[in-house]
C-alpha cells in the first residue's frame, strides 16, 4: 500500500484524507490498515510520536463502523491536548461520514457540558482515563458493545500514574472487543498490561522503539547550576530564528525559567501542570501560531503538543529515563528538516549523560568546560 488510493478504505475516507493532503501512508499506517482491516486480533504498535498513529488506527476502524447510535469506539490518551487533537483529526476523517459522531471527554472542562454532548449517541468517545471514570461513575458512559478500544500513549498514561484507571476502565469493557496498544516506547508497565489486557497481540515495531533519528545534531554543555540560566541565554543568542521546546524537571524550574527569558526580552512562556487549563490553552495558541518562538515545558505537559517545525530541543535539565531524552529529542528534525538537540548537564550529571549516550547510542558532541 504505498498510496492511501491503493487501499481497500470506503471512497468517503480517501476523499476526505485526500483533501487532507494525504497521499502516501506513513510506515505505522502502511503496516496498521491493512491489518486492522483484515484480522481479529489484538495490536501492539511500537512508533514515535508524529509518525501518524492515529490515522493508522482510525481510518480502517471508521471503514468498518456502522451508524447504529451506540458507542463502538473508545480512544483513551493521556492529556487533553492530544484527546482534542485525536477527536480534531477523527472528525477531518470522518467529513463525508455524516452519520458518524466523535465526542471528546476530558478534565478541565464542564462535566456537564459533555454529560449533555454525550446524549447525540456518538458511535465514538475520545477521552483521558479520569474524566471517563467520572463518566462512567455517572453512569453517563456505557462501553458494554464496544468493538474496539485503542489506548494511545499508553507509555505516558502509565508514566502519569492512570495505571489504576486503566484497569477499571478496561474492566467495563467487553471481552469480545479488539485491543490496540500504541506506545511510542515498551517499558515494564506497558509490557505488564499488555500481557493481562490483549489477547494474543499482533505486535508492529517501526524502527527501533523510540528511534534515534540521524538528522538530529546533539550537543551538550556541561555547567554549573548557578549558570544554567545564563549558559541558556547563550545557546538562545547562538542559535537565532530558533523555534523551540526547553525541557525542564519540576513545574517551579519550568516557570522559573520561563520567567527569566521573558525577563531579558525573549518571546518565551511557559506551560506546566499548574497552569489552569485556560492558560495553558492560551500559550499553546500563541506557540503554534509563533507568537513565541520559545516554549519552556514539562516533559507531561507537552504531550499532545504536536508541531512539526521546531528546530531545537534544549535538555534545560537530564531526564532520568534515556528513552525520554530520545522521546524530547525526536520533536525536532520532523517533517525530513534537520534538527539539533542541546543539553545543559551540571558537572555532576556526565555519568548520567554517559549512560545516556551509552544507552541510546547517540553521538553527543560538546564540552566539559563551564560556560561563563
Amino acid at each position: 500500500m504505498n498510496l492511501f488510493t491503493e487501499s481497500n478504505l470506503s471512497p468517503d475516507i480517501i476523499k476526505a484524507v485526500g483533501e487532507l493532503g494525504y497521499e502516501q501512508p506513513t510506515e505505522i499506517q502502511k503496516l496498521t490498515i491493512p491489518f486492522i482491516l483484515t484480522d481479529n486480533r489484538d495490536l501492539i504498535a511500537l512508533a514515535a510520536t508524529g509518525t501518524g498513529k492515529t490515522a493508522a488506527f482510525s481510518l480502517p476502524i471508521l471503514d468498518m463502523i456502522d451508524d447504529s447510535r451506540k458507542i463502538q469506539l473508545l480512544v483513551l490518551c493521556p492529556t487533553r491536548e492530544l484527546c482534542l487533537q485525536i477527536t480534531k483529526d477523527i472528525k477531518n476523517y470522518t467529513k463525508y461520514l455524516p452519520n458518524i459522531k466523535t465526542t471528546a471527554v476530558y478534565g478541565g472542562s464542564s462535566i456537564s457540558d459533555q454529560i449533555r454532548s454525550l446524549r447525540d449517541k456518538p458511535q465514538i468517545i475520545v477521552g483521558t482515563p479520569g474524566r471517563v471514570i467520572d463518566l462512567i461513575g455517572r453512569k453517563a458512559l456505557d462501553f458494554s458493545a464496544i468493538n474496539w478500544l485503542v489506548l494511545d500513549e499508553a507509555d505516558e498514561m502509565l508514566s502519569m500514574g492512570f495505571k489504576d484507571d486503566l484497569e477499571t476502565i478496561l474492566s467495563e469493557t467487553p471481552d469480545t472487543k479488539q485491543t490496540f496498544l500504541f506506545s511510542a516506547t515498551m517499558n515494564r508497565e506497558v509490557e505488564r498490561i499488555s500481557k493481562n489486557y490483549l489477547t494474543n497481540p499482533h505486535r508492529i515495531t517501526i524502527g527501533s522503539v523510540n528511534e534515534v533519528k540521524k538528522n538530529i545534531s546533539h550537543e551538550y554543555y556541561v555547567v554549573g547550576y548557578r549558570q544554567k540560566k545564563e549558559a541558556l541565554k547563550r545557546l538562545i543568542d547562538a542559535n537565532p530564528n530558533q523555534y523551540s521546546i526547553i525541557f525542564c524537571r519540576t513545574r517551579a524550574e519550568t516557570q522559573e525559567v520561563a520567567d527569566f527569558l521573558m525577563q531579558n526580552g525573549y518571546a518565551a512562556d511557559a506551560l506546566h501542570g499548574d497552569l489552569s487549563q485556560a492558560q495553558r490553552d492560551t500559550v499553546m495558541k500563541k506557540f503554534r501560531l509563533k507568537n513565541i518562538d520559545i516554549l519552556v515545558a514539562t516533559d507531561v505537559a507537552a504531550r499532545g503538543l504536536d508541531v512539526d517545525s521546531l528546530t531545537h530541543v534544549i535538555h534545560f535539565s537530564l531526564p532520568d529515563d534515556p528513552e525520554v531524552f530520545v522521546h524530547r529529542s525526536g520533536r525536532t528534525g520532523r517533517a525530513g528538516k534537520n534538527g539539533i538537540s542541546m543539553t545543559l548537564a551540571k558537572p555532576e550529571e556526565t555519568r548520567k549523560l554517559k549512560q545516556i549516550k551509552a544507552s541510546t547510542k547517540i553521538v553527543i558532541k560538546g564540552t566539559t568546560s563551564i560556560i561563563s
